[in-house]
């Protein structure tokens, strides 16, 4: 099962489409601020875009995920990126994103105690700048770059959204070790 949560007016073809609002024909109604009506290890893929700003409580939403996905399913997410103009401009965003934002869900992140029953691998990180910014996107082949512009050059040249994939990491039942 594939799942487009949050899906507004943007239905995708082979997903369920969910979002809170019937007002947009959601193929689910699917309120991501309580436990999401789907079944232990049932989703092999989670698109959700421009969505998570809007959530209160992350850290549930991300257990949920770690729940119903199967082990290695994907979460596609786009957010706001914390420096662009839109990020504060939409009084429902409650929360900014930064490129380390999602790093509390990796395991291999020594700060991932802040979330210590979800297990998610970030296995891609992308800024996304408006057309003008064309050329900044060769940022995103160097990890160390990324870095050193988002503390020194977000604020000059606001990128506009980020990009992140997670895969899921379930134990496997047989013992303590992560599944390859």
């Amino acid at each position: 099962m594939k799942l487009h949560l949050g899906c507004g007016r943007d239905h995708k073809e082979g997903y369920i489409n969910c979002d809170i609002s019937q007002e947009v024909n959601p193929n689910r109604i699917v309120n991501l601020e309580k436990i999401l009506p789907f079944k232990d290890n049932s989703v092999n893929e989670i698109i959700i875009n421009h969505t998570l700003e809007h959530i209160k409580n992350l850290y549930q939403l991300m257990e949920e995920f770690q729940r119903i996905c199967k082990n290695k399913a994907l979460i596609k997410i786009k957010v706001p990126y914390f420096s662009s103009e839109s990020a504060f401009s939409t009084i429902t965003h409650i929360r900014f994103f930064s490129l380390t934002s999602f790093d509390f869900f990796d395991k291999r992140n020594p700060r991932n105690y802040d979330a210590p029953n979800v297990n998610m691998e970030v296995t891609k990180k992308v800024l996304h700048w408006r057309k003008c910014f064309i050329f900044m996107e060769l940022l995103n082949k160097s990890p160390k770059l990324l870095r050193i512009y988002q503390e020194v050059f977000c604020w000059i040249l606001p990128a506009r959204e980020l990009e992140v994939e997670l895969k899921i990491k379930k134990k496997n039942r047989g013992n303590s070790s992560d599944e390859k």
